[in-house]
């Protein structure tokens, strides 16, 4: 719910402070120096666009609180923040020098899509039916090739994240719980850095 509420207070701020789009907005051209935006386009969503916002709270509504009863608040924030930050690597990595690198992201899909490659990992690992999240990966899959303005590359990278996350947290061995996660979440963060830092370099943007 904290997360829903920074994400709603921050599109009211997009309508009402001039320029807070513009400031916290993702743009991988700018990434190494602006590299908060990684993670501050997630708390973003398209101005004049409402259902890019109500259709993402909806989303974290209905997974978020299974998914942080069942892997703890931490682990729950880690997650995350991490495939917020993923999606944004993931629109870096996959940009291209035409078509990528100055186009603006915004939007917690990436970090939502993170949430749904964690449930999906964590339902096969409690023996549960997992078909419902596969149909909802299947459908933004399409959804992502087929609106414009959608970033399927910060889907992936989301996407990608949470489910390297969600079964490190959940096929972690008895006892030794905490360190995996931490071990885990340190491991993705340091992958994530080096690929923004190998992207960004590729093309003399570092």
């Amino acid at each position: 719910m904290a997360i829903i509420v920074l994400c709603v207070g921050s599109y009211a701020l997009q309508y009402l402070v001039p320029g807070w789009t513009t400031r916290w907005m993702f743009v991988p051209a700018f990434g190494a120096r602006e590299p908060w935006t990684f993670l501050t386009a997630a708390f973003l969503h398209s101005p004049g666009q409402i259902t890019h916002i109500v259709f993402n709270m909806i989303a974290l509504w209905m997974v978020g609180p299974w998914l942080e009863l069942a892997l703890g608040r931490a682990r729950y924030i880690t997650l995350y923040l991490l495939s917020a930050i993923g999606g944004s690597v993931g629109a870096l990595v996959l940009a291209t020098a035409t078509s990528g690198w100055m186009v603006g992201l915004v939007g917690a899909s990436g970090a939502v899509f993170g949430l749904f490659g964690a449930v999906l990992v964590v339902l096969r690992r409690l023996g549960r039916d997992a078909g419902g999240i596969i149909g909802i990966l299947v459908v933004n899959a399409v959804l992502g090739f087929v609106l414009p303005g959608i970033s399927w590359q910060a889907h992936l990278g989301g996407l990608v994240t949470g489910a390297l996350l969600g079964a490190a947290y959940a096929y972690a061995p008895r006892g030794r719980q905490k360190a995996v996660s931490i071990a885990a979440s340190l491991g993705v963060a340091g992958a994530l850095l080096l690929l923004s830092v190998l992207a960004l370099g590729s093309v003399g943007l570092l």
